[in-house]
């Protein structure tokens, strides 16, 4: 197995060396960049191979995490970005989430379950510490008067999955379901929202209310 090449932004030099020591001891992964700033990141790129996932702090010095995720996806077409912060507060999950973080997990979660975050957002999955999916959850809340048979109940759950962060995977094992199933919903569900752009496209609408 091709270990997934991993980008750490992180300005606290504590938290940089105690990531960077367990993910980098993982077979899975291989650290190709450690930079404490997206200056530094952005020195660093042409030099290392190309990541495929940014562990992505928000509170930098210099241009902060959130202002730098249009710059970094311009420059690295296809990379998975998973905001790695303090930040809790609707503003910065949402304003992360429409630039194109294709996941949000706070600093507080422990190494072997970012490792895993890490994991599933490689995959395709949209992991989110659960405060955070929470405060998501809050804003997806369709009103009556939109359109309410849309979705059928069972779109319906599996959209709030969807938005929860878990992959194809992790629904189809949630609601006894096979991955392919769940597959055929997620289409019948953009379909019908009219979603072009994937998961992360979803979440941007999720966290703008607009579900």
């Amino acid at each position: 197995m091709t270990p997934i090449r991993l980008a750490i932004v992180e300005d606290d030099p504590d938290i940089r060396a105690l990531t960077h020591h367990f993910l980098g001891h993982q077979p899975e992964i291989e650290c190709v960049i450690v930079a404490d700033s997206i200056e530094d990141f952005l020195s660093q790129l042409p030099h290392a191979l190309a990541p495929q996932v940014i562990l992505l702090d928000i509170g930098l010095p210099g241009m902060n995490g959130v202002e730098a995720l249009p710059i970094i996806t311009a420059r690295l077409p296809g990379v998975e970005i998973l905001m790695h912060t303090v930040f809790e507060d609707p503003d910065h999950i949402y304003n992360a989430l429409c630039r194109g973080a294709g996941g949000y997990v706070l600093k507080s979660t422990p190494l072997p379950q970012l490792k895993d975050a890490i994991g599933e957002v490689m995959q395709g999955g949209a992991p989110m510490s659960r405060a955070v999916a929470r405060k998501v959850l809050a804003h997806f809340k369709p009103t009556p008067s939109t359109q309410p048979e849309i979705l059928t109940d069972r779109e319906k759950t599996i959209l709030e999955a969807l938005v929860t962060g878990r992959s194809d995977k992790q629904i189809a094992a949630l609601y006894d379901l096979t991955p392919a199933t769940v597959r055929t919903y997620v289409k019948r569900i953009y379909k019908k929202l009219q979603v072009t752009e994937g998961r992360t496209e979803l979440l941007r609408r999720a966290g703008r209310g607009e579900l």
